[in-house]
C-alpha cells in the first residue's frame, strides 16, 4: 500500500486527537486512587531488592535503567492523556535521555491503570523492536496481575538489563553511573 504525505499527516493528526480526548472513567479511577496501596506493595524490603536487580542489570555494560513507580496518574493527566504520554513526559523530566551513549531505558509502571511502559534512549531503540519492548511489559504485567510486584519489577529490570547487555560493549563502561539504581515512587 503506497501512503502519502497527506495520509501520514491525517493518521498523524488523528492520534493526537486521540491522546487530547477527555476520558473521565480514567480520570476518576485516578481521582479515588488510595496512596497507601503503593507503599503496601513496595515495602522497604522491596524498594531494597529493586535498587540492587538494577545495580545487578546495569554491570558490563554502558546501558542505563531508571525505574519509575507511580499509584495513579496526576489528575490532568489522567482526564487528558495516557500512561504513554506520562512515562514520555517522565523520561525527558528525570534525564534518562541524557545518558552519554544514550543507553538510557525507562522502566515506567502505573497501578492505578495497571500498565507498565518501556521508553529507550535513541541508542538502544534503534535496534530493539516494540514488539521485544512489549513483550517485556507483557511479563511484567502478569506478574503484577498476580499480585507478584517484586517479581513483576525484578523480572523486568533484568530483561532489560540482557536487551542492553546484547548492544553495548562491555569495554565503555568507564563511566560509572549515570543514573541513580533507586526506584522512583510518585
Amino acid at each position: 500500500m503506497v501512503t502519502n504525505d497527506t495520509d501520514l499527516m491525517s493518521s498523524h493528526q488523528k492520534i493526537i486527537e486521540s491522546e487530547k480526548s477527555l476520558n473521565i472513567a480514567r480520570w476518576f479511577r485516578n481521582f479515588v486512587y488510595l496512596p497507601w496501596y503503593t507503599r503496601k506493595c513496595f515495602n522497604t524490603e522491596v524498594r531494597a531488592q529493586i535498587s540492587n536487580a538494577v545495580q545487578q542489570a546495569e554491570q558490563d555494560h554502558a546501558g542505563e535503567i531508571q525505574v519509575i513507580i507511580e499509584g495513579h496518574l496526576p489528575l490532568d493527566i489522567a482526564l487528558r492523556g495516557n500512561t504513554r504520554l506520562r512515562a514520555k513526559q517522565l523520561f525527558a523530566e528525570y534525564g534518562v535521555w541524557d545518558t552519554a551513549y544514550n543507553s538510557g531505558v525507562l522502566l515506567y509502571i502505573n497501578l492505578c491503570e495497571r500498565k507498565v511502559e518501556i521508553v529507550a534512549d535513541r541508542g538502544i531503540d534503534h535496534f530493539v523492536t516494540s514488539e521485544h519492548w512489549n513483550t517485556i511489559c507483557d511479563n511484567i504485567t502478569a506478574l503484577l496481575k498476580q499480585k507478584q510486584y517484586s517479581a513483576g519489577v525484578i523480572s523486568g529490570i533484568e530483561q532489560i538489563g540482557q536487551v542492553l547487555n546484547q548492544y553495548y560493549d562491555k569495554k565503555i563502561k568507564d563511566l560509572g553511573n549515570e543514573l541513580n539504581n533507586q526506584a522512583i515512587f510518585l
